[in-house]
């Protein structure tokens, strides 16, 4: 994890003198303490270990003369250097957070940790830059942050094109700060060195357009920089809006900087930086340095300065948890925000969403700088300024008219969003917002008249064995703790009353006028008719019907009623859950059914009547003909888990808000399952149900807006 075993490893209690820094996640778990005393008296310093701050601001002044009055170490922490998906002056928790009870690393005017990280131990003794498996994972994290292109911040697009002038045949970045930055005072260099920088940058280039990157709190209206009076020249363009860091500094063959972090992150992609103070990453052979360093330094590699800057120096938390983590979580999560930013981008026009949807839909599609507009009509779109430059996106069949007639006039396709497969506790017809949804430009996945994005992930891609293992693990996961679509209703165990050896058919039931069942039912057509047919086929088996739970619920239709005489099902179960009856059956027979996928989860044999998305794969025995030339790709089990589970669906975590994975999803269902016993009761007084639906339609609309 990159702990500095002199740091936080003690227990016992550590002073602070900030309310702020109480703030920060996972501060107890950051600092190694068993607790954080605010405002520590003079009577306190014989309990406790140490004392923190942050950084070298005025607030840490307090913990340091506290410090040294009583004899105790003091830790400085700031932020890491892959820090948020967004910004700190925004509010983003941090995701790596540095601790240093030497000084802080960007004060080169004192030792820091880090600098005796990077400057090794005494001669004589191992040093730990030098270790083999530590480079080899610089170089893994360096190419995934690369890949991802991920720098301390991760909200900002990328650049659209090659920002500037195209007639010059290179480009120089010239990088502003915000004034006052402790970090220009400390390494060395005053509001003189960033004008000395900008000249230099244009007279050591003529042939060059020099861009001059705006610091994002100064784009955001925060605070001000020392470059914020220039205007864009013959050769000089001011890139006032905010851009991904290292998205640009792909785009610039050198970077001038006075001590900004984007100074390393230019030096980690292979560009040659140029410094006009003494940042904590000059002076070890990889800059240009025009002021020298006041203490000596040794040369040092790229792979070093990542894994001193990177793996040895911060700790990390976890997005979800507030627990210590490692990098590879960090980067992880942070390449995933980047990701779902990117394919969140534009004017986003949005068709039958109800007001308490619009509420938690919007988690799933925000995005630094665009914009979520819910329409009612095709008029509206077009009043609200909507062009061929737009997205449109439909819930369900309402107002699906209006957003097909908007897409035949401007040629912009509709993409579908619907509920995904790992979703709630509790059930959507509540109004319980779900923990994935689904978002298909090419068709929607229960619908088999038409592709969808799932089946063709199914039917074209490849499923590497990393990935296999990884869907594998999560599907071991969901059976061992219990895990289903909305997890509702006992988790006891069943008691069936059958006859040795007798089969045991499950057959669950849906919602009748469902669109999956409406579009994939084919020749079957309701419960009724589903029953029917499994029990002509099957007139022996012990039949088990469980019904849909939404219309158990009440909420919508679906309800069989059994005529005198009849046999349709030998046990019709209303209150267990889902995994609890699939724990006693034997086989699945389903019309569309999303159980019959979790049956095959479980290694039970399915039998579908329709034509679900997990139909047409080898892996069920299917009634319905299929006649969909894009599928008949023979699956492994792990490959359908992992193109439903992993690739298709979007996960929002119910904690943090944060776009997150699906294994993410499971333990946080995990958790809230062990805390409450089991999840909601099925069937509940009217008056209760109807409170809590109105309890959870209120808090959707107030954050609908």
């Amino acid at each position: 994890m990159g702990r500095n075993s002199l740091i936080g490893s003690g227990g016992g209690r550590v002073g602070v003198f900030s309310r702020g820094l109480l703030r920060v996640p996972g501060l107890q778990a950051l600092l190694g303490a068993d607790e954080v005393v605010l405002n520590p008296s003079s009577r306190d310093a014989a309990s406790l270990r140490a004392v923190a701050g942050w950084g070298r601001k005025p607030s840490a002044r307090r913990a340091a003369v506290y410090a040294e009055r009583h004899g105790l170490p003091l830790l400085r922490l700031e932020d890491g250097f892959l820090r948020s998906a967004g910004l700190a002056v925004a509010g983003a928790p941090p995701l790596s957070v540095v601790i240093d009870d030497v000084g802080i690393y960007y004060d080169t005017t004192a030792p820091s940790r880090l600098s005796a990280l990077l400057n090794g131990p005494a001669a004589g003794r191992p040093d730990p830059l030098d270790d083999p498996q530590l480079l080899a994972r610089a170089r893994s994290c360096l190419r995934r942050i690369a890949e991802a292109k991920l720098s301390k911040y991760n909200h900002a697009p990328d650049p659209q094109g090659r920002p500037g002038r195209t007639d010059l045949p290179r480009r120089v970045l010239v990088v502003d700060q915000t004034y006052g930055d402790l970090s220009v005072s400390c390494g060395q260099a005053t509001a003189e060195d960033f004008q000395r920088m900008l000249r230099a940058a244009l007279e050591e280039n003529p042939d060059a357009e020099i861009l001059v990157k705006i610091h994002p709190d100064v784009i955001a209206g925060r605070k001000r920089g020392y470059l914020g009076q220039i205007a864009n020249g013959r050769r000089l363009t001011v890139l006032a809006g905010d851009v991904n860091p290292r998205a640009l500094i792909e785009l610039v063959d050198h970077v001038y900087v006075v001590t900004s972090q984007l100074g390393m992150e230019a030096v980690l992609a292979g560009k040659p930086v140029t410094c006009f103070g003494v940042p904590f990453y000059a002076g070890w052979g990889l800059t240009d340095d025009r002021r020298p360093a006041t203490h000596a330094r040794r040369a040092r590699s790229r792979e070093q300065l990542f894994a001193a800057a990177y793996l040895l120096y911060p700790r990390y938390l976890h997005p979800e948890t507030g627990a210590l983590t490692e990098i590879d979580t960090v980067i992880e999560h942070l390449s995933l925000q980047r990701r779902v930013y990117a394919e969140n981008q534009g004017r986003l026009f949005c068709f039958g969403f109800s007001r308490w949807k619009q509420g938690y839909v919007r988690a799933y599609l925000r995005a630094p700088g665009n914009e979520i507009h819910f329409v009612r009509s095709a008029a509206a779109a077009k009043r609200r300024g909507f062009d061929g430059s737009c997205r449109i996106l439909a819930w369900g069949e309402r107002r699906a008219a209006q957003a097909a007639a908007l897409s035949r006039e401007f040629r912009v396709p509709v993409e579908r969003m619907e509920d995904g497969f790992l979703r709630s506790i509790g059930l959507g017809s509540d109004f319980t917002a779900p923990a994935s949804l689904v978002l298909d430009a090419d068709g929607i996945y229960y619908d088999p008249s038409r592709p969808s994005r799932l089946e063709r992930i199914l039917a074209e891609h490849r499923f590497d064995e990393p990935l296999k293992a990884r869907a594998a693990r999560l599907r071991e996961r969901i059976v061992q703790v219990g895990i289903s679509k909305y997890n509702v209703g006992r988790p006891t165990s069943l008691r069936l009353e059958r006859a040795p050896g007798q089969k045991v058919i499950l057959v669950p039931g849906q919602v009748e006028d469902d669109a999956s069942v409406r579009l994939g039912g084919g020749a079957v057509r309701g419960n009724r008719e589903l029953l029917e047919a499994v029990r002509a086929a099957n007139p022996d088996a012990f039949i088990l019907f469980k019904p849909h739970p939404d219309v158990v619920a009440g909420n919508r239709r679906g309800r069989v009623r059994v005529r005198a005489g009849e046999r349709l099902w030998d046990r019709q179960e209303l209150d267990a859950s889902l995994p609890a009856c699939l724990a006693v059956a034997d086989e699945v027979h389903t019309l569309t059914s999303f159980v019959g996928f979790e049956a095959l989860l479980r290694g039970l044999p399915v039998t579908t009547y329709g034509m679900p998305f997990y139909a047409g794969w080898g892996l069920t025995r299917d009634m319905q003909p299929l006649n969909r030339p894009g599928r008949g790709r023979k699956l492994e089990l792990d490959e359908l888990v992992a193109g439903t589970l992993i690739l298709y669906p979007r996960y929002v975590h119910p904690r943090s808000g944060a776009f997150c994975s699906p294994e993410a999803v499971i333990a946080y269902l995990e958790e809230q399952l062990s805390a409450h016993g089991n999840g909601p009761a099925i069937r509940q007084p009217w008056l209760l149900r109807q409170l809590k639906r109105l309890k959870s339609l209120y808090e959707g609309v107030v954050h609908a807006g």
